[in-house]
């Protein structure tokens, strides 16, 4: 099996929860990656300078002054936790290392945010055989350096290395229908449905953006499912109906 887990940054920001994502995903076997986000981390560390966070359709207006705290938080602490907590095995990357993720800016508005143009998954290759698992933070580079998406780094990193499934760890239980209720599987055309009746916005309208495009790209499956509950990890890569899947 190959595998790419992408965790939410609200699920890093507590060290039980960090740990225990990390022993499920230490006792897998197969080519595993993750990938990780860190916005909580990045807006309270800026704060603390007092430095404002702005953003634009969900995404964080990255000023010189963000894009050197993203280097500090996303690339350093939130990397480098996550790495101590999944052992001598995890090596800690961002898109930047062998090419991983290349971007170019996204929006002049939004400062230094990248749109991830392509992905080389050599590094990933050769650390997965030599039995090491790769942890990757959302920075890419291109003629800059780049702060990205999360999901979008998720889906970029997933589509180029071919993945049989993504699995985004997040803070919600699964995609909602109308009537609140969780939805185990959806199709691209379901997805469209949801984004355009309204059912779907925000946050999760960018998850099933994100997982339509992972799928249409070759992705076999995407999971939306609860970072936090109980040995999430081992169950749906066990094959557990939990969450809602994307095929």
């Amino acid at each position: 099996m190959k595998a790419l887990i992408k965790i939410g940054g609200s699920l890093l920001d507590d060290a039980a929860s960090r740990e225990a994502i990390a022993r499920q995903i230490t006792a897998l076997t197969g080519a595993i990656t993750v990938v990780h986000g860190g916005g909580k981390q990045m807006t309270r560390y800026l704060e603390e300078r007092g430095i404002a966070s702005r953003f634009v359709g969900g995404l964080r207006v990255t000023t010189e002054d963000t894009i050197d705290a993203v280097l500090k938080i996303l690339a350093g602490t939130v990397n480098t936790q996550l790495v101590a907590a999944l052992g001598a095995r995890a090596v800690g990357l961002t898109g930047i290392d062998a090419g991983l993720a290349t971007a170019e800016q996204l929006d002049p508005e939004l400062g230094f945010v990248g749109r991830v143009t392509g992905s080389d998954p050599a590094i990933l290759n050769l650390l997965t055989a030599a039995g090491y698992l790769p942890v990757v933070a959302c920075v890419a580079g291109g003629d800059s350096v780049y702060n990205v998406n999360g999901d979008s780094m998720a889906v970029a990193v997933a589509s180029n290395w071919k993945v049989d499934r993504l699995v985004f760890l997040t803070d919600v239980a699964g995609v909602m229908d109308a009537d609140k209720r969780i939805v185990p599987e959806l199709t691209v055309a379901d997805c469209v449905r949801l984004i355009e009746t309204g059912v779907a916005t925000g946050g999760m309208q960018a998850k099933l953006n994100a997982a339509m495009e992972a799928v249409k790209n070759g992705v076999g499956e995407v999971r939306i499912v609860k970072g936090s509950e109980p040995n999430i990890v081992t169950r749906v890569l066990n094959g557990e109906v939990v969450g809602t899947a994307v095929i």
